[in-house]
């Protein structure tokens, strides 16, 4: 199972967040991608699939920056 949840744009790029699921375990992934030529948009290596667990714990640090830049 591979899904896109979202694109974000990011300049030229865009960020694409995904679920998907590798040998029965589930992730979500935070990649940036990139037009080719063509084109199609590909992934770089910039990026990061995580567990959900692990996923919710980035979620909570990022909410709390967001707090103190408020």
């Amino acid at each position: 199972m591979e899904k896109t949840v979202k694109d974000i744009e990011k300049g030229e790029d865009l960020i694409r967040i995904e679920l998907s699921e590798f040998k029965g375990n589930q992730y979500i992934g935070a990649r940036i991608y990139y037009m080719d030529d063509r084109g199609d948009w590909k992934p770089t290596r910039k990026g990061l699939t995580l567990v959900p667990e692990v996923m919710v714990q980035v979620r909570d640090a990022i909410n709390k920056a967001l707090e103190e830049l408020e």
